[in-house]
C-alpha cells in the first residue's frame, strides 16, 4: 500500500493510505478530504482540481488533451495542476503530495 499527503485548503496536511490503482479523487473521498468531484470522475468538470507538489509532477505522467480542456475551466490553475479523477495512484507515486484548492 502506498501513502500520499493532501494539503487541504487551510494548509492542514493529511497523510493517508493510497491504494495503487485508485484515483486521487477516490482516495480523497475515502479519507474525508474536501475534494468535490461533481461529475464522479467522468472527466466532465474540474471540481476535483488539485495542485501537485512540483517535486512529484513529472512522475504523474502525460496529461491528456481532454484533461487540459477541463483544467481550462478550473479556478486557480497552476503549472502543476491536475484533475484528481485522472491521476491514478501507482507504486511510483508512493509519497505523492497534492494541494486541494479552496475554490471550485
Amino acid at each position: 500500500m502506498a501513502t500520499m499527503t493532501f494539503v487541504e485548503a487551510d494548509g492542514t496536511e493529511k497523510q493517508v493510505d493510497a491504494p495503487v490503482g485508485m484515483s486521487i479523487l477516490e482516495i480523497a473521498h475515502r479519507n474525508s478530504v474536501d475534494l468535490e468531484g461533481a461529475c464522479e470522475g467522468s472527466l466532465a468538470c474540474a471540481t476535483c482540481h488539485v495542485i501537485v507538489d512540483p517535486a512529484w509532477y513529472e512522475k504523474t505522467g502525460v496529461i491528456s488533451e481532454d484533461e487540459e480542456d477541463m483544467l481550462d475551466l478550473a479556478y486557480g490553475v497552476e503549472d502543476t495542476s491536475r484533475l484528481g479523477c485522472q491521476l491514478i495512484m501507482t507504486e511510483e507515486l508512493d509519497g505523492l503530495k497534492v494541494r486541494v484548492t479552496d475554490e471550485m
